[in-house]
């Protein structure tokens, strides 16, 4: 007999006993001769397997339940469904009330932690007793879900909560996106081996990781000694020079992420940039898994390396994901990530120079133009504007904070790029030659000085000579100075 559950078991052990009467039932008369015969015999526990026998009286019962039914006769031999079957009667009311606000208030103790105070509660809450066994509780918890949890962090901030909220009552579901290149996402790996400076200083490093979603295809990695804005768009540009420009990236709300020149930068490349929301790292699960194969493959194989450098590790970094994860078959989708990366569906676009790109992670701030040299103060470096824009107030520029060798005067209103600004050199500026002012018009002004009384002025006396009236003052002769 098949294993199955107890119930049909015995069923199909009942229907077994009685199975000859129905398929050819006895003369009249002659059926109680046919159970005392069937209750001689010895037939197999469903359970345990030993002899056993049943009496002529049960096995009539049997017989006469399974022949008023035609459609399913095993069914009527099942063992009924006790009625109370689920409810735990055992629990009372306030019992239920107090587990329940004991589980909202400590959802990572274990069923055997949350029994226990139970008990210890009911010892001075006589209405809470008698205590259910343990075994009541851990059914009851467990039939309404009410399952152990870790916490997403030990910090009780507003974030925290709201995510936990979240996570109890929306449900958490798997996606993909329909294209390649249709949606990135990137993060921070800290890594188990430490890597030896050239200044001779043991450092973890730390691997930023770009994969499409579609294709799981990694698109660029690279180890870094810290998470920066700058390694952000490092690693950002050569993944988009590979691969060519997305259309959207996850990430999560690290500093470096949603630094402004990576917010900036993904906006100018038309990129749309969204983030995980806090304390949510299953949104971005994809990546998370990434960093599985990684610490178990190319890691494991790093382990006999004693002197490990951040050039070695980058090294055979590149060679791995080129040579074994991008071209072995993926459990989830069944295929070679660069196999489905060039299959499509894609809606890739061509990537952009290199000069591009740099200038496109940068941050865009106003800053005031200081008239007596129409120098600006940038990260407290003083940066000189062309003469022709001394007439201006503020300017707008963009620059990252990682390099200031590269900061361009941009136009306000479109944004477009006028010019490139160098950082004020004061040694030279001492040898006395200056250069004669550029207009500022596009066209020289003809400028004839006017001469005699203000055009206002003379409007006025006008106005007051047409009253006709006298001068409203007085006229005192001073006579000579002696």
């Amino acid at each position: 007999m098949a294993k199955g559950r107890v119930h049909e078991q015995w069923a199909q052990l009942r229907f077994s006993v009685i199975g000859q009467l129905l398929a050819a039932p006895p003369e009249k008369g002659a059926l109680r001769s046919a159970l005392v015969e069937l209750a001689a015999r010895e037939w197999r526990h469903p359970t345990t397997g030993a002899p056993v026998r049943f009496g002529a009286s049960t096995i009539e019962r049997w017989y006469y339940r399974a022949l008023g039914e035609r459609q399913d006769p095993i069914a009527v031999l099942r063992r009924k469904r006790r009625q109370d079957a689920g409810q735990q009667t055992a629990l009372g009311v306030p019992l239920r009330q107090a587990l329940l606000a004991q589980y909202a208030a400590h959802k990572s103790w274990s069923v055997r932690l949350h029994w226990d105070n139970l008990v210890a509660l009911a010892s001075s809450r006589p209405e809470l007793q008698p205590v259910p066994s343990y075994a009541t509780v851990l059914r009851f918890l467990r039939a309404n879900g009410l399952d152990k949890r870790r916490p997403l962090t030990s910090r009780l901030t507003a974030g925290a909560l709201r995510a936990e909220a979240r996570l109890e009552q929306r449900e958490v579901r798997s996606y993909e996106a329909e294209y390649v290149n249709g949606l990135w996402h990137w993060d921070f790996h800290h890594g188990s081996r430490k890597v030896l400076t050239p200044r001779g200083e043991w450092r973890t490093p730390m691997l930023l990781g770009i994969l499409d979603d579609r294709s799981r295809l990694a698109c660029h990695l690279q180890w870094y000694l810290a998470e920066t804005a700058e390694n952000v768009a490092h690693g950002l540009s050569q993944a988009i020079q590979k691969r060519g420009l997305p259309r959207a990236a996850m990430s999560d709300n690290g500093a470096a992420m949603t630094a402004a020149e990576i917010r900036e930068g993904l906006g100018r490349l038309a990129v749309l940039h969204q983030t995980t929301l806090p304390y949510s790292p299953y949104q971005n699960a994809k990546q998370e898994a990434f960093w599985g194969p990684v610490e178990g493959r190319l890691m494991a194989m790093l382990e006999d390396v004693q002197d490990l450098s951040l050039a070695t590790l980058n090294e055979a970094t590149q060679a791995w994901v080129e040579y074994e994860y991008n071209r072995n078959i993926h459990s989830e989708i069944g295929e070679a990530p660069v196999t489905r990366f060039l299959a499509g569906p894609e809606v890739t676009r061509p990537s952009p120079d290199s000069a591009s790109l740099k200038l496109a992670f940068t941050r865009t701030e106003q800053r005031t133009l200081r008239k007596s040299d129409g120098s600006l103060l940038i990260e407290g470096r003083r940066f000189e504007a062309p003469n022709r824009y001394r007439h201006l107030t503020r300017l707008e520029v963009r620059f990252a904070s990682w390099d200031l060798g590269w900061v361009h005067l941009v136009d306000a209103q479109t944004g477009a790029v006028l010019c490139r600004l160098f950082p004020q050199d004061k040694t030279k500026n001492a040898d006395g030659r200056r250069r004669s002012l550029e207009p500022i018009a596009a066209e020289p002004i003809a400028i004839k000085p006017a001469g005699g009384m203000a055009p206002l002025l003379a409007k006025l006396m006008e106005q007051r000579a047409a009253t006709g009236l006298p001068p409203a003052y007085l006229p005192k002769d001073e006579g000579e100075e002696s």
